[in-house]
């Protein structure tokens, strides 16, 4: 049970209005939660939750504005469009899969809430998920289409490209951090060099010089 000081500020209401329902939606999803248990947990009247959030989209919106800032999601786009300019396409990969990891990591809570969301088919998943195309998604798909054309890159559907890094990131990263059922020893980041590793080389063992002569003969 949170206790809320009769005495604090505004925007401290706000900010653990915010946590306590990011608790309850992970708990027992959207379906399961109401506005009038947010301010039970609170100990306000649903009307003090409606003076900082006139909709519950307003609420959403600001659980996910709440996470981007806790994670620091404001500087993916400069890091990945830095490494996009380099042409950096393993650095690329590699700062997309330790983004998930790392939210993973130190958000379960939003996590959970975002597995409850997708399988009640909410609404904060779609926002969500716009959010991220809008602000990496979208320029990452151009560039891996661009790199393809190139020859840098196997030619693939740039979204499946997307996808494959994006789900070997969250497949390890809800095994370890929310499941904790991962049998793997290794630790983040030499599963995160492996990922990489895949993604560029695949699973075939990189043949010497010599193995390829000898095939040839």
């Amino acid at each position: 049970m949170w206790l809320l000081h009769p005495r604090m500020s505004g925007e401290e209401r706000r900010r653990q209005l915010i946590e306590i329902a990011i608790d309850l939606f992970s708990q027992r999803g959207f379906g399961g939660t109401t506005t009038r248990e947010i301010a039970l947990a609170a100990g306000v009247t649903e009307a003090i939750i409606f003076r900082h959030f006139a909709t519950k989209q307003d609420l959403y919106a600001a659980i996910l504005d709440h996470i981007r800032i806790a994670v620091g999601t404001d500087r993916w786009p400069a890091e990945v469009q830095a490494l996009m300019d380099q042409n950096d396409d393993a650095g690329l990969f590699r700062r997309m899969i330790t983004a998930i990891v790392d939210l993973h990591r130190t958000q379960p809570r939003f996590e959970r809430l975002m597995l409850h969301a997708a399988l009640e088919g909410h609404e904060i998943a779609v926002m969500h998920h716009n959010r991220m195309m809008l602000a990496v998604g979208n320029s990452v798909r151009e560039y891996i289409a661009r790199r393809q054309q190139e020859g840098a890159l196997a030619g693939s559907d740039p979204m499946a490209v997307i996808l494959a890094v994006a789900g070997m990131a969250k497949s390890w990263a809800l095994q370890k951090y929310l499941y904790q059922i991962c049998e793997s020893q290794a630790s983040d980041k030499e599963t995160i060099e492996s990922f990489v590793g895949i993604l560029m080389h695949g699973l075939r063992p990189v043949q010497s010089n010599t193995q390829k002569e000898s095939n040839h003969e």
